[in-house]
């Protein structure tokens, strides 16, 4: 065997040393799990209810990490990756799973998630399908490392498993017709210009209106959701699978305005998605940002669409609410936070303006539940809300990611 990294801990399993194991479950990670008399293995790209053999690549303190050497017993809802790069390239988790049961197991997991973080015991709605299942993706960000030597290495993503070595990637199944057309001669003129960086970079391709690919992330990038127009930066954040967004923000505004509620407030509203597409069912709708420029480019989309009852204000981290006038009982208030989920003091500002319903959008279910056992936590208290549904979107097919949507009803008056 080969000689094992200095910190290698050898317990229970030796470097590299091969186990078979059979599969029971898939990680939040998209990792297949599974046991040997107790002790947790997690291995890539193995499937549920398939015996594989792993080897070991690391030992935790209470569970081993190992590669997938092969699959002795294939599941039946094994299919073929449509990608080369599959297996080597850590985008993507799921593509050689079947969609379907990609969507059951999306779905199980943010149960798991709901009564593990959240203490709730809540069936989750089926996953919303994404119409397209490749393809999709309308922004991709390839790396590339310090040239070296005169010229620059790999451009792709990050090698599954590894923290800091990238694979090669000149196309990518799950990028948009347009990008993967502009892709290779994106890479050329890198590979030429290598001389040019001092330092690695990520690079931007991001589809337009038209087909139309950006690679200035100070661009602006134009898309249609469901009748209406928005323009932002290429570079800032804007949900990237344009095939599933009319069901998506359909559902959120549905959920917003389902209490009866006259007035919204989109608390982090970046470039005005999910206030201007719910705008025209409620009286009066404010979107609020701590980004200045995201609250211009807001206003300037509800401009562009003629969208005369929404103002836009730029909030204060420590008084998000100090600027809405809206009754909070006549009030949803729709939330999408970054990754890591709502701060504390978010948290704490949302329970104090207790608004009469919260629709909670996360691209993290975890930290989103964990935000729920905030507001869920103790119904007895004031302002406390119960969970009245939640909702999966497949807005990532072929990988571990998806976007979930929760609605909270206040359930207790002061």
């Amino acid at each position: 065997m080969p000689r094992p990294p200095a910190k290698f801990n050898a317990k229970p399993f030796a470097y590299h040393e091969e186990i078979d194991l059979r599969i029971d479950t898939l990680s939040p990670l998209g990792q297949g799990v599974g046991r040997i008399d107790g002790w947790v293995v997690f291995v890539p790209f193995s499937l549920p209810g398939e015996l594989v053999r792993a080897r070991i690549y690391r030992n935790a303190a209470n569970y081993s990490e190992a590669d997938l050497r092969g699959v002795i017993e294939p599941s039946a809802h094994r299919t073929e990756p449509s990608c080369p790069l599959f297996g080597e390239c850590g985008g993507c988790q799921y593509q050689n799973l079947d969609y379907e049961t990609q969507l059951d197991w999306k779905r199980r997991q943010v149960a798991e998630l709901l009564a593990r973080l959240a203490g709730i015991d809540h069936d989750p709605l089926p996953v919303i399908p994404s119409p397209r299942t490749y393809g999709y993706r309308s922004k991709l960000t390839p790396h590339f490392k310090k040239p070296r030597g005169g010229g620059l290495g790999d451009i792709g993503f990050l090698r599954e498993g590894r923290r800091f070595e990238l694979i090669d990637v000149p196309q990518c199944p799950i990028a948009s017709p347009a990008i993967n057309e502009a892709l290779p001669g994106l890479r050329t003129d890198v590979l030429d210009r290598a001389s040019d960086f001092g330092q690695g970079a990520t690079l931007l391709l991001r589809e337009s209106e038209g087909e139309k690919i950006l690679t200035d992330p100070r661009g602006t990038c134009e898309q249609a959701v469901g009748g209406v127009r928005f323009q932002f930066p290429a570079g800032e954040f804007f949900q990237n699978n344009p095939s599933i967004l009319p069901a998506f923000t359909g559902h959120v505004a549905a959920e917003a305005c389902g209490a009866g509620a006259r007035f919204l407030v989109d608390a982090y509203c970046g470039a005005g998605l999910f206030c201007l597409t719910a705008a025209d069912r409620f009286e009066q709708a404010a979107g609020v940002e701590i980004s200045e420029a995201s609250i211009r480019w807001a206003a300037r989309n509800a401009e562009l669409n003629g969208i005369c009852n929404c103002r836009f204000v730029q909030g204060r981290a420590e008084a998000i609410f100090a600027e809405i006038s809206f009754s909070p009982a006549e009030t949803s208030v729709i939330i999408d936070p970054p990754r890591k989920g709502c701060d504390p003091e978010f948290l704490e500002q949302l329970l104090a303006f207790r608004p009469a319903r919260v629709v909670y959008v996360s691209c993290n279910p975890a930290t989103q539940m964990r935000d729920l056992n905030r507001l869920c936590g103790d119904r007895k208290a004031a302002g406390a809300y119960t969970l009245a549904k939640v909702q999966p979107f497949d807005l990532f097919p072929q990988t571990r990611h998806l976007e979930c949507v929760a609605t909270l009803d206040l359930t207790v008056d002061s």
